[in-house]
This record gives structure tokens, C-alpha cells and sequence, in this order.
């Protein structure tokens, strides 16, 4: 065989490996998605989010709003998987020496 015709068997050995991936890929049945989207995982009315909305609607204001900073101070412990740290309970000022 001269190169000429095994270029061209070459050729028509791909162009049918060709047509024989397509028609599979055609047929083949597109499955259903396996996990849920992580829209679905997330809670219907999340405080927390609802919150960072306003936050973000009040815009430069939201800098000097106590309860914005209270929301991203939340946020960035929830990403980061802190613990919220416990508020301890206001004590009286009481005189020392009794």
C-alpha cells in the first residue's frame, strides 16, 4: 500500500469511529440529577440572610449601623465556623469591701 491509500483508510476509519460516538452519544438518556441544588438546601426565611439584604440596601450607611455590623459579624463566624461567643450576663456593681 502506498501512503496515499492508507492516509485515506486512515480517514474513513475515523470519520466511522466519528458517526459511531455521535449516534451513542444521541441516544443515551440524560439522567435525572442525583443531589438536590443548594438552593433547595437552604431554609425558606433565613434571618440572617434577610438581614444582610438590608444591610446591603442601606449602603454607605450600613458602616455606622450597629445592627449591620452585628449581621457581618455573623456571617464571617458562620463562614468561618466559629462559635458565637456567649454574652455574660451583666452583674451588678457591687462594693468589694463589705
Amino acid at each position: 500500500m502506498d501512503g496515499k491509500m492508507l492516509a485515506r483508510l486512515g480517514a474513513i476509519v475515523f470519520v466511522a469511529v466519528a458517526v459511531t460516538a455521535t449516534a451513542i452519544e444521541m441516544t443515551r438518556k440524560q439522567d435525572a440529577p442525583a443531589s438536590p441544588s443548594a438552593r433547595q438546601l437552604q431554609p425558606e426565611g433565613d434571618p440572617l440572610r434577610e438581614s444582610q439584604r438590608r444591610c446591603q440596601q442601606l449602603g454607605q450607611q450600613a458602616a455606622s449601623d450597629t445592627e449591620c455590623l452585628r449581621v457581618w459579624a455573623e456571617t464571617r463566624d458562620r463562614f468561618l465556623g466559629h462559635a458565637p461567643t456567649p454574652v455574660a450576663p451583666a452583674t451588678p456593681a457591687t462594693p468589694e469591701g463589705r
